[in-house]
Parts: C-alpha cells; sequence; structure tokens
C-alpha cells in the first residue's frame, strides 16, 4: 500500500505527459488545417500552373 501512495505522490513524470500533450495537440491541429485547407492549395497550384502554360505559349518576338 505504500508503494501505491509513493507512485501517487511522485510528480516527477507530470511534466513529460503534459509536453506528450501539448505536443499532440500541436500535431492533430496541424494536420487538421494542412486537410482543410487542401482544396485551396490544389486550386492555387492549378491557376499558376496555368497561367505558367499560357505564358510560355504567347509569341514574344
Amino acid at each position: 500500500m505504500e508503494i501505491l501512495r509513493r507512485c501517487y505522490a511522485d510528480e516527477s513524470g507530470q511534466d513529460l505527459i503534459e509536453y506528450t500533450l501539448l505536443l499532440c495537440f500541436v500535431v492533430l491541429t496541424s494536420a487538421a488545417l494542412l486537410f482543410s485547407g487542401q482544396a485551396s492549395i490544389n486550386t492555387i497550384w492549378t491557376t499558376t500552373n496555368n497561367n505558367l502554360s499560357a505564358a510560355k505559349s504567347l509569341d514574344l518576338r
């Protein structure tokens, strides 16, 4: 019983757990932003590619 009380009172691993939870929150938030912005990124990429193709096809001589 004394071992359980000492483990419960020991807070040496608390910082590690808090930093791990914070890191998980940052990773999940970043992933959510990336997936939600995927359509916008794809639109920007397509528009840029089309504009570059149109500029390439112009004859400026």
